[in-house]
Parts: structure tokens; sequence; C-alpha cells
């Protein structure tokens, strides 16, 4: 007929966690109640993509072995905001006029002017994240003119980096 709030208790039952509830005592018979839980739990990360809870009802007053049990299946979705930042160092570049591209050269001047493209990847929460590949296009020719002169790729905080075939072509 009213809503009630439930008096539940945390408990280890063999080696499960176990959430006790008091539905009412005494209950009349034929009595129908319907419950709505929220429940929060904290280190679902390598829990897999669902959580399983087992709901069973158990009466104090006449134990049987047909107490009803249910099986609640949930799936688990991680939820985090990735934000990529870029920035070019010199953020302008101009070549002058009277720069010419030195063919078989090993000097870096000869190159052009050394630009250094440095990205950062945030994880703006609110959950971790792990696996996260982050594919970034660089043109390098323009027709088959050297466009950038890709030298080297570097990454910190335990990142791993495949390279790209056109990294320093030259050897420079």
């Amino acid at each position: 007929q009213g809503q009630e709030k439930l008096s539940c208790n945390p408990k280890k039952e063999n080696g499960t966690h176990v959430v006790l509830c008091e539905l009412g005592n005494p209950m009349k018979a034929g009595a129908r109640i319907t419950v709505d839980m929220e429940l929060s739990v904290s280190g679902l990360e390598d829990m897999g993509d669902a959580i399983t809870f087992h709901l069973q009802l158990r009466s104090k007053n006449s134990p049987s072995p047909s107490n009803a049990s249910v099986t609640v299946t949930v799936p688990v979705e991680a939820e985090a905001e990735m934000e990529l930042r870029g920035n070019s160092l010199p953020a302008t570049t101009v070549l002058p006029t009277s720069w010419r591209w030195v063919e078989g050269s090993q000097r870096l001047e000869d190159r052009g002017i050394k630009v250094e493209h440095v990205y950062e990847l945030h994880n703006k929460g609110p959950g971790t994240v792990s696996g996260v590949t982050l594919s970034l296009a660089v043109p390098h020719l323009l027709g088959n003119h050297v466009l950038l002169y890709l030298l080297e790729l570097g990454t910190e905080g335990g990142m791993n980096c495949s390279h790209h075939p056109a990294l320093n072509p030259a050897q420079v």
C-alpha cells in the first residue's frame, strides 16, 4: 500500500558478498511486495562486460527448499571521455625564398625548417581506459614532392608506437 525504506546489511557468506534486506515481519499470507533496489558497485573495470546478481527470497518462518531465486545479469559499460590536444613548435613557419631542397644531403638544414608536432591524449574520465589506439595521418608528400620530411617519432607514458614506413627515408 505504501512505500517504506528497507534496512539492508552487507555481509560475506560462503566467500561471496551478500546484502540482506528485511522486507517485513510479520507478513500476512498472500501479501505481494514490489522492491526497487539501487546498488552502487565499485571496481568494475576488470569485471568484463556484465555483472551477475543472484536474488533469493527466504522466509525465516517456513524454511523450504523451493525458496524462489532469480539470476539477473546487468551489462557493464565503461564510460570515459578522451581528448586529443596538439601543438606545433614553432606555430608558424616561413621558408625563405632563397631556400632550396638539396637532394641527397645528410644535413637537416637542407631538408627544411624543423617543426615539432606534439600530441597529448587525455582521459577526462570518469572511467579508466586501456587498449586505446591513436592513428595520426601526416601528409608527407604533395604529388611527387616532399611536403614534410618525417624525421622521428617518440612517445611518453608507457605507450607503444608503430612507425610509418616513410619515417626518415634518407637516414638523416
